[in-house]
């Protein structure tokens, strides 16, 4: 934040810079940040650790609920760690290392070793992205892949008591030794990442996955920050039919920096997480403003349209109802997804497409359903790579010239504004 004359400049991440902006001095904006409980900004049990090594090296030899590591593998021919992909902030190769060498200690080699990236439904990781992801020491010991969704490269394990065909990548079906990792922090639809999410559906085929994100119309809505509902309790059955052996979760901050490591069985271990994780991501909702002005954080939360929605989700819930959210965010990638852009651009009659989406859920398109109930509640300008036909079709108000847009939404009128550096993991508390 400088103070200049004609008003105060201030700035938030932008793809893998920032963005700056200038706002008048008679407007003060409230900053709306995760991880600042009852205003405490010295709560060291949100600090990041100073030996992240330490930390991992502690969670790994301290299991909850379960055998360490090294005792599991024992006697065992195979094993698959599964992984996040780079749209998530789980810095995956700092302790991917320590998991290997765990596995060496229980007597297996490093060619018995597989890591999965868990995709979903989420584009395939370029070589320079695996090597990211996993770190160049660990790319060159063992064997790294992508997960395909595809139904062929799934094998059907049984079905659900909510109807869910739990199909799982072929590769982590035929491991005797499955590891899960990620990172926990609030989530709209399954209420937290991490725990099960990794195994669906992080390695589970489209249709399993649709089927379970579908239980969204079908039940009451999660919120996010609570492990109470009805797609994550789908999630864990599923470990009935596909038992993952152990866990490693972490929780960092928006630099990937790590805060705390929880490691052992899949539930116990991930629950231990959940309420570290929902007192830092989830703030008071205490007032709700005019204008919010919001960043998903930067890379990787803004790489696209289909990541960068849950950044409005979140500033929506700030919002008033009528009131304007500037979402800033690069979306080199545009959509993000394919059947996101299909239904984007085939319906010339968008309510059609948003009829047709409230009776059956479509997994990709369901973005589109997700941003017109936002677009119904508030005014949205979007200061993107995205072209602004593409901005225009989507709804939105494009922001090409950022300052422009603040300067006619500020100009000679009193209000209430708020500005969200971190919009992604920045989350409404729903109990306060």
């Amino acid at each position: 934040m400088l103070c200049l004359g004609g008003g105060i400049i201030y700035k938030v991440p932008y793809g893998k810079g920032e963005a700056s902006f200038r706002l008048p001095e008679s407007v003060r904006p409230e900053w709306l940040l995760y991880g600042r409980p009852q205003g405490d900004d010295n709560n060291s049990e949100f600090h990041p650790a100073s030996n992240p090594l330490q930390l991992i090296d502690q969670a790994l030899h301290q299991p909850i609920g379960s055998l360490p590591l090294a005792e599991l593998a024992k006697n065992c021919k195979r094993a698959v760690i599964i992984i996040s992909d780079i749209t998530r902030l789980c810095p995956s190769h700092l302790f991917l290392e320590p998991l290997l060498n765990e596995l060496n200690s229980g007597g297996m080699a490093d060619s018995s070793i597989t890591v999965i990236v868990a995709l979903g439904i989420h584009r395939s990781q370029t070589e320079t992205e695996l090597r990211t992801l996993t770190g160049n020491s660990v790319y060159r010991r063992v064997r790294v892949m992508n997960h395909s969704p595809a139904e062929e490269d799934c094998l059907y394990m049984g079905t659900t008591q909510q109807g869910t065909r739990v199909e799982i990548n072929r590769h982590v079906v035929q491991a005797d030794l499955r590891i899960l990792t990620g990172n926990i922090e609030p989530h709209h639809m399954a209420g937290l990442s991490g725990g099960a999410k990794a195994l669906l559906p992080g390695v589970a085929s489209r249709r399993c996955i649709e089927a379970n994100h579908a239980l969204s119309k079908k039940t009451v809505k999660a919120v996010a920050g609570s492990p109470d509902n009805s797609i994550r309790q789908d999630m864990e059955e599923a470990l009935s039919l596909v038992p993952a052996h152990f866990l490693f979760n972490v929780i960092v901050n928006h630099d990937k920096e790590m805060i705390a490591a929880f490691a052992g069985d899949v539930i116990e271990a991930h629950r231990a997480g959940v309420l570290q994780a929902k007192q830092l991501f989830c703030i008071p909702a205490a007032a709700q403003y005019d204008l919010v002005i919001a960043s998903p954080g930067g890379h990787p939360k803004d790489i696209q349209l289909y990541q960068a929605i849950k950044t409005l989700q979140n500033a929506s819930s700030f919002t008033r109802t009528g009131g304007t959210i500037v979402l800033i965010a690069e979306c080199e990638e545009i959509y993000g997804n394919g059947l996101f852009q299909y239904w984007a651009e085939t319906y010339s009659d968008r309510q059609q497409a948003i009829d047709k989406l409230s009776q059956t859920f479509i997994l990709g398109a369901h973005k589109l359903e997700q941003l017109d109930a936002l677009l119904q509640k508030h005014r949205i300008y979007l200061h993107s790579e995205v072209p602004s036909a593409v901005c225009e079709l989507l709804g939105f108000y494009p922001a090409n010239e950022l300052q422009s847009t603040l300067d006619e939404l500020t100009f000679a009128r009193p209000i209430q504004a708020a500005i969200m550096p971190y919009g992604a993991i920045t989350f409404a508390d729903k109990n306060q």
